[in-house]
């Protein structure tokens, strides 16, 4: 087992060696699109003089359907626009962030992250692999909130299973972090609750301050996976090859 101590600690302590750089990558993700939650609100105001409403009201139904039609053609457009550069640029940049974390966590070289997510070999193996997993996630959520949310928790740790193992395949990385997180996702849901507070006084300094949580929040969800890993590895759930570990570095190091 783990408790949110434990991973507090060893997040602060990776953290104290490169949270500058941790910072930026968090950023990075964050506009990726990655473990983040945008809320999006919209909404249209009109205003016409009393006098010109009422003295041509046929027209100005006229000129509000079309003024209508315009904004929701503009905003559809808007919303495919950031899905293709979700699908297309952010899983990409998402799972190398991802991997900057893991790689950090391990003291192993963490430089060029973001170019291993779009290496030739990776793209499209990340891109189909999050794609379905954000469409999994997004059915169960039709269905009613509980679902998906219960789902969230079981791909979450999809991303982290690319950054070792970009081609480790669809069905294979869905399952492994549904078994992963067996048993974890009640206490996974309650460690995302443990930051909120953090996240609430980062709102005082007009939300600059939440910025500054998601290296630790990133870090800690890293030693996560770390631990899930190591307990997947010695349960049979999955195999050093099918993940890309070296098994002599993961024993001197307790697996973690």
């Amino acid at each position: 087992m783990w408790s949110r101590k434990e991973l507090k600690t060893r997040a602060k302590t990776v953290l104290r060696k490169n949270y500058w750089h941790a910072f930026l990558v968090s950023i990075v993700i964050a506009i990726a699109g990655g473990n983040t939650h945008w809320g999006n609100g919209s909404g249209f105001h009109s205003s016409s003089s009393r006098d010109y409403a009422y003295s041509n009201t046929n027209n100005n139904i006229f000129i509000n359907w079309n003024f209508i039609a315009l904004a929701l053609t503009t905003f559809l457009v808007a919303i495919g626009i950031i899905l293709l550069l979700r699908v297309f640029l952010g899983y990409c940049l998402e799972i190398g962030g991802t991997r900057y974390f893991v790689q950090s966590a391990q003291d192993k070289n963490n430089t060029e992250c973001f170019r291993f997510g779009f290496n030739s070999n990776n793209y499209m193996s990340i891109i189909k692999t999050m794609l379905l997993k954000d469409i999994f996630i997004f059915l169960w959520s039709l269905l009613l909130i509980i679902p998906g949310i219960i789902k969230y928790y079981a791909y979450r740790m999809v991303p982290y299973i690319l950054a070792d193992n970009p081609n480790i395949g669809v069905k294979k990385a869905i399952a492994l972090s549904n078994e992963m997180t067996e048993g974890h996702k009640f206490d996974m849901f309650v460690l995302d609750l443990s930051f909120i507070g953090w996240y609430l006084l980062g709102t005082l300094a007009l939300f600059i301050g939440i910025l500054f949580v998601m290296p630790y929040e990133n870090a800690t969800n890293t030693e996560l996976y770390l631990v899930l890993r190591k307990n997947a590895l010695e349960d049979n759930l999955c195999t050093y090859e099918d993940l890309l570990l070296n098994q002599i570095i993961l024993d001197d190091n307790n697996g973690i």
